[in-house]
């Protein structure tokens, strides 16, 4: 019997890719350092928080454990392809339906490897651009330094020279020092929320296509499941003649398609929130109403208030 273990023979372009094209592929999966084992990951971890400037270590950290996520994802991908042809492997000896079944589930899980490697690329893109949120913290970094530099040296000489020439010379240099910080922590304030924006949504756009064609795939592959015959047989019984080939074959076909004609602006799945950003002309509206209402509030509350404080007459 003729085995593929990938949908697409010719790889054409799918809906997707056309839509948004794919990244280059990833630098984890290009150069070994210390092989595939856990020192590499260890000494990516603890390096990056402990060396470069200050400002940038928390990220830098953050950068270099999304590395070792993208190996382990590439290699979970590795090992799901081999599952697939063992899969096969092992079926292919079965009865006819389970022989024919356990191939094409092969064909399933092998682009569920496919998917996820496709994944690691873009998923790169989101690590990328976290990086350059890192950069940017790293220029401002001796902005800072200086700036507190200049400022340690001025009380100090104003602790042992109070009247120092210097002083004034150091108090101007800090002047300009504050300005070109003003500007640098304004880059690094932008540039932060611009980035992080952006990086997450390279990720989660990733996400939502790897889980969406992950679901797509499991229905079709339960679809597999149902060509089985598993109504038990007594001892020497024959089960029926499995024609199920045509039908195997075509929900291949089918998800193929699915898987190829997929976009995020189809995706099934939309997320829907309660809560909703109000504008400033209706917060301010709605300030003004609730002001309004605190006030007749009050003015109901006034006369039973009034009454509640006469005292009781006497008989």
């Amino acid at each position: 019997m003729h085995r593929t273990y990938s949908l697409r023979n010719s790889r054409a372009p799918t809906a997707a890719q056309l839509q948004s094209p794919p990244p280059p592929p990833s630098s984890t999966k290009s150069g070994r350092f210390f092989g595939k084992g856990s020192i590499a990951h260890t000494f990516r971890r603890t390096t990056a928080g402990s060396l470069g400037p200050e400002l940038a270590r928390k990220l830098a950290q953050l950068v270099k454990m999304e590395k070792n996520v993208m190996r382990d994802i590439e290699l979970l991908a590795k090992e799901q392809r081999e599952v697939a042809k063992q899969l096969s492997l092992w079926g292919e000896d079965g009865d006819d339906d389970v022989s024919d079944v356990t191939d094409k589930l092969g064909v399933l899980i092998y682009e569920i490897g496919e998917l996820e490697d496709q994944y690691i690329d873009k998923y790169d893109q989101y690590r990328i651009t976290l990086k350059s949120i890192r950069n940017i913290e790293a220029s401002v970094q001796p902005s800072r330094d200086r700036k507190q530099k200049i400022t340690d040296h001025i009380a100090q000489l104003k602790y042992k020279d109070p009247n120092s020439d210097k002083i004034i010379v150091l108090e101007q240099e800090l002047v300009r020092a504050e300005a070109e910080s003003l500007v640098a922590e304004a880059q690094l304030s932008n540039i932060t929320r611009d980035k992080l924006k952006a990086a997450f949504n390279y990720q989660f756009d990733a996400l939502r296509e790897v889980t969406e064609k992950l679901a797509l795939i499991a229905g079709y592959g339960k679809a597999l499941l149902e060509l089985l015959d598993d109504s038990p047989v007594t001892p020497g019984e024959t089960r029926p003649a499995y024609d199920g080939y045509e039908a195997s074959k075509q929900i291949i076909i089918d998800c193929e398609n699915e898987l190829a004609n997929w976009t995020l602006d189809h995706a099934a799945v939309k997320a829907t929130t309660s809560i909703r950003r109000a504008t400033q002309e209706e917060y301010e509206n709605g300030w003004a109403e609730s002001e309004e209402e605190e006030e007749e509030e009050v003015e109901e509350e006034e006369p039973h208030d009034a009454a509640s404080d006469k005292a009781p007459v006497s008989a």
